[in-house]
C-alpha cells in the first residue's frame, strides 16, 4: 500500500468511537476502517449491518486495517451502541430542524479532544449510504456535525465523511506534526560566497557579451542578483552553481574534462599503467596511477564508445555487459559476469609492456573460468557488425 511504512510503529491515541448505522455495503465498511487507520482511530461499532458480519468485502476494502475490523463491536440498535457515551455527535448533510448546536468538523474535533482528555467517552454517528440518519437517531446526539460542501452536491461517501472527521481530530491530537520534513540543508551561504559567485557569473557573462545593451546592464545585474538571493542558497548550492557556470564557460577541453581519448593517448596511458606492473585497480596504488586509471575509465576512446553503445542497445547483448568494472584486481575493457566472458580491445602499436600486461590479465581470468575475446580497434571502427557477430557466436559456444 503506497505510503505505508510497516517498519514504523503506529500511534495509539485515545479517540472517539466511530459508529456506522446500518451500513449497506461491506466495501464501505472496509474503506471507513481504512480511513480510521489513517488517523489512528481504532474503535469501530456497527449497528445492524445489512449483509451481516464478518464481511469478506469489508476485509478486502480495508487495505490492511484488519485490526480495526477484528475488534468491531456489533449492536442491534443505535441506543445500545451509544449507551455508554457522554458526548455524541451525529453527522448529516440535511437540516433536521432540531434545536441543538450545529458544528463543523474542526470545532467538533476540538470538543472531542477536550472531552476525551478529561476522561469522557465520545462517539460519532454515521448514517446509511442511501438516506443517512433518521430524526430519532439524530435526536440522541448532543451535537450535529455537517460539512462545508457544495450545496448542490452535498452527499459524501461514508468513508469520506469518516476521513474528514478523523483528519481534524488527528491534527489536533498530534499538533499537526507531519510524517517527514525536508532533509536538513547545508548551512546558508555567506554574503562573501554569494558575491564571489556573482562576480564569477558576471565575468563569464561579459565574455559572452550577454549584458547588452550597455544602458540596461545595471538593471539586468540587479534582476540576476535578485534571482539568487530569493533562493536563500546554501553553501552547497553556491558550490554547485559555481561548477555549473564554469562547466558551461569552459566546455569539454581535453580528456581530463570528460573528452574522448584517441588511440595514441589511450596507448600511452595503458603503457604507463602496465609498466606499473599491477593494473589500475590495486589498493594502495599511487595517486598518479589511480588518476591515470580513472582517466581511462571516464574517457573512453572512440572504439570503446562505439562498442559500449552497441552492447547497451543491441537486444542480443543489452544488460549483459559492464564497462571498466573490476574483476578481482584486474579491469578488463568489458566484462559479462552472466556469461563469464571478457572483451579486450587491442590498439595499434601497443608496447611490449601493454601486451605482457594483457596476457597476464587473460591468464588470470581464464584460470577462473572466464573466456577472453580480443577485438582490434581498427576492426571495431571499420566493421562493427562482424565483430558483434563474432561475439554472439562466442556467447552461443559458451552457452
Amino acid at each position: 500500500m503506497s505510503g505505508t511504512d510497516k517498519t514504523k510503529t503506529g500511534l495509539d491515541l485515545a479517540g472517539p468511537i466511530v459508529i456506522l448505522v446500518e451500513p449497506q455495503l461491506g466495501e464501505n465498511i472496509g474503506m471507513a476502517a481504512r480511513a480510521m487507520g489513517n488517523f489512528a482511530l481504532s474503535r469501530l461499532r456497527i449497528v445492524n449491518p445489512r449483509d451481516g458480519w464478518p464481511n469478506i468485502a469489508a476485509q478486502r476494502a480495508a487495505a490492511g486495517a484488519d485490526q480495526i475490523l477484528e475488534q468491531v463491536q456489533l449492536f442491534d440498535t443505535v441506543e445500545q451502541a451509544v449507551a455508554d457515551l457522554t458526548l455524541l455527535f451525529a453527522t448529516t448533510a440535511r437540516a433536521h430542524d432540531q434545536a441543538k448546536p450545529v458544528v463543523g468538523p474542526e470545532k467538533a474535533a476540538r470538543e472531542i479532544v477536550a472531552h476525551v482528555g478529561a476522561g469522557g467517552g465520545a462517539g460519532i454517528l454515521f448514517g446509511r449510504e442511501r438516506y443517512g440518519l433518521q430524526n430519532e437517531e439524530v435526536a440522541l446526539a448532543n451535537r450535529i456535525i455537517t460539512f462545508p460542501v457544495n450545496p448542490g452536491f452535498a452527499s459524501l461517501n461514508l468513508a469520506q465523511a469518516v476521513l474528514l472527521i478523523g483528519y481534524e481530530w488527528f491534527k489536533l491530537s498530534t499538533g499537526g506534526t507531519l510524517p517527514f520534513a525536508m532533509p536538513e540543508r547545508s548551512e546558508p551561504a555567506s554574503q562573501h560566497q554569494m558575491q564571489a559567485f556573482f562576480d564569477n557569473l558576471v565575468r563569464e557573462l561579459d565574455k559572452a557579451e550577454f549584458l547588452r545593451p550597455r544602458e540596461k546592464r545595471e538593471t539586468m545585474l540587479v534582476n540576476l542578483r535578485n534571482i539568487f538571493t530569493r533562493m536563500d542558497p546554501t553553501k552547497q548550492d553556491m558550490h554547485t552553481l559555481h561548477g555549473v557556470v564554469m562547466a558551461i564557460a569552459e566546455g569539454r577541453k581535453g580528456p581530463a574534462k570528460g573528452g574522448v581519448l584517441d588511440g595514441e593517448q589511450a596507448t600511452r596511458l595503458r603503457a604507463l599503467l602496465a609498466e606499473h606492473g599491477q593494473g589500475p585497480a590495486v589498493p594502495g596504488d599511487s595517486s598518479t596511477v589511480r588518476g591515470l586509471a580513472r582517466l581511462l575509465r571516464r574517457n573512453p576512446t572512440d572504439a570503446e564508445r562505439i562498442l559500449w553503445q552497441a552492447l547497451t542497445r543491441d537486444r542480443r547483448f543489452a544488460g549483459q555487459f559492464k564497462r571498466q568494472t573490476p574483476v578481482g584486481r584486474h579491469i578488463p575493457d568489458f566484462v559479462s559476469f552472466v556469461h563469464r566472458l571478457a572483451i579486450e580491445l587491442v590498439n595499434p602499436n601497443e608496447t611490449e609492456a601493454i601486451v605482457a600486461d594483457r596476457a597476464g590479465r587473460q591468464a588470470w581470468l581464464e584460470a577462473r573460468d572466464y573466456r577472453v575475446i580480443e577485438m582490434r580497434v581498427a576492426d571495431v571502427e571499420r566493421d562493427l557488425a562482424t565483430e558483434l557477430g563474432r561475439l554472439e557466436a562466442s556467447l552461443r559456444d559458451r552457452g
